[in-house]
């Protein structure tokens, strides 16, 4: 599937298709579902579905085998339809990372994958690109079924830009080199890219099969080998297209899975002293724990994609009925669980009253339930946790005097269902115009110049994407320019595209991911001077 074609399915409405049955069996009835047909007349959802995917994996992968944990723990993976456990997962603690870091050094510094060509390194990721295709409605279900996302979405969009990503490091795998560099003597003079060595990566909850390709993908293209751990929340996906990996060819110990908590396993693996690098995606707040334990250890590099607070700009020249849906998609995308969400939706006074007015009724529309159910929009938040804390934000928002015009509540009695959210008369020093959600609530701001909307866009301590919507040219050259962030859709959002570099500024992160920019975080410059005798040139 082209790039073209994966990125639109990620900045639109999914369009449908049939379930396959091989995936899903019928199961029980549940209060939810009532409740979801008198919130949206357009959720069609009448009994849970239970996915028929195998979990064939739920230990470590260490040194090319699933093993328990070292101490014989776990811990329970929850259903985030209804809390309840779907698998028990091995939870690995300081001495698992020890021994994954054991066998991802071994694997470095004696293991072929750094010896390797770089073309049969890029043969092993296509080959693992083709696996994931093979096996998309598989991992899509299981996606769902532990993240909650849409079952469309993920089978649609997530599961295939898994493998556009991989293809797409694949092809750098044997186009990484350095340069001839003249110098002002008889000297030759050249620059190698090297592998790094042992990367430590920390993916997050929200989007764990993409965040695992950004980090893994172009790791192993630079010839690296790695220790990653997942999300307590969602451990389930990257196990499984661990072991389509090693069937891929890839040896034992380059890729090495520890399933744990942040304070044990993340923060072992963060302070490690023989870990070479370090990158992690999560809340601004863990990441400067992160930073830390990597400056305090062995002063390691990070890479850090962290929280964000976008504006999306709506202009007075605007077409109301797409800038709605846009701004509509750009913050309830993925249950509003998206760094780069469009959280604080700016409208001109102008057309501000029309906006509102119709963003009310498309939330209103928009369909919640059961994410396997075709047709639904909207499944449940990840977990208790992040439930009760958009509660609480909905609630300050409330309290702030701003206006609920729509939603506020959970949905149904099982699960943790949040009603789509929409609050108009936001001011700029209230909570939920400065903080981060991370959940399906919508706030609305009215402003009236370009200079002052541009000033309140960027009165935010994150810089991570911001959205414009114009039809004018100047006015969209003007804002990009002035918007403090790592990237700005212009009526268009959450493109991401395999080769667009993706980060923030200011307290949104440090480096890039995705595109040839990613590269240069599993990369050492290293320059090679070698003294010439009696040069015929110089």
């Amino acid at each position: 599937m082209a790039a073209r074609r994966i990125s639109g399915l990620l900045s639109r409405s999914l369009s449908l298709r049939p379930l396959s049955s091989s995936i899903v069996a019928r199961g029980k009835r549940s209060d939810l579902q009532v409740e979801a047909k008198r919130f949206s007349t357009a959720a069609a959802v009448d009994e849970l579905i239970t996915p028929s995917v195998r979990i064939n994996h739920t230990q470590l992968l260490i040194d090319g085998k699933f093993v328990d944990a070292a101490s014989g723990k776990t811990f329970p993976t929850l259903d985030p339809r209804t809390g309840e456990v779907i698998a028990n997962v091995a939870e690995g603690d300081a001495e698992d990372i020890n021994r994954a870091v054991s066998a991802a050094r071994k694997a470095f510094d004696e293991g072929p994958w750094p010896k390797m060509t770089a073309y049969e390194r890029s043969c092993v990721l296509l080959r693992f690109a083709d696996l994931i295709e093979k096996h998309n409605d598989d991992i899509a279900a299981l996606e769902t079924w532990d993240n909650g996302k849409p079952y469309e979405q993920a089978a649609l969009g997530e599961v295939p830009m898994l493998a556009r990503l991989f293809r797409y490091y694949a092809g750098w795998a044997d186009k990484i080199h350095g340069l001839t560099v003249p110098a002002d003597g008889p000297y030759h003079v050249q620059t190698l890219h090297e592998p790094i060595g042992v990367a430590g990566q920390i993916i997050p909850w929200n989007f764990p099969l993409l965040m695992f390709a950004w980090k893994v993908g172009p790791a192993l293209a630079c010839g690296n080998t790695i220790v990653l751990k997942t999300a307590e929340q969602t451990p389930l996906t990257a196990l499984y297209v661990a072991q389509l990996l090693l069937e891929a060819g890839l040896p034992p110990g380059v890729l090495n899975i520890v399933s744990g908590f942040g304070p044990t396993a993340g923060a072992a693996l963060a302070s490690h002293m023989d870990v070479d690098k370090i990158a992690f995606t999560g809340s601004t707040e863990t990441g400067k724990i992160v930073q830390e334990l990597a400056a305090k250890s062995n002063l390691k590099p990070c890479t850090l994609e962290l929280g964000g607070k976008s504006p999306f700009i709506v202009c007075e020249d605007a077409d109301i009925d797409q800038a709605v849906e846009l701004a509509h998609f750009a913050l309830f995308f993925n249950q509003g669980q998206c760094c780069c969400a469009g959280s604080r939706t700016f409208v001109h006074e102008r057309v501000y009253d029309e906006f509102l007015e119709k963003a009310r009724a498309r939330a209103q529309r928009r369909t919640v339930g059961d994410p396997f159910q075709k047709g639904i929009e909207q499944g449940p938040q990840i977990d208790s946790e992040q439930f009760q804390k958009i509660l609480k934000y909905i609630r300050s928002g409330v309290e702030s005097n701003a206006t609920l015009e729509c939603g506020g509540d959970r949905l149904g009695s099982k699960g943790f269902y949040i009603q789509p959210t929409v609050f108009s008369n936001v001011k700029d020093d209230m909570l939920i115009a400065q903080d981060e959600i991370f959940g399906p609530v919508q706030t609305i701001l009215k402003f009236k110049e370009t200079d002052d909307v541009i000033k309140r866009a960027n009165a935010t301590r994150y810089g991570l994407a911001a959205g414009v919507f114009t039809k004018n040219i100047d006015t969209a050259n003007t804002l990009t320019r002035a918007l403090r962030a790592g990237t700005v859709w212009v009526n268009c959002f959450d493109v991401f595209d395999a080769a667009i570099p993706f980060g923030g500024y200011k307290m949104s992160g440090i480096g890039r991911e995705k595109g040839v920019y990613s590269l240069n975080n599993y990369l050492q410059v290293k320059a090679v001077v070698t003294a010439l005798k009696n040069p015929a040139w110089l």
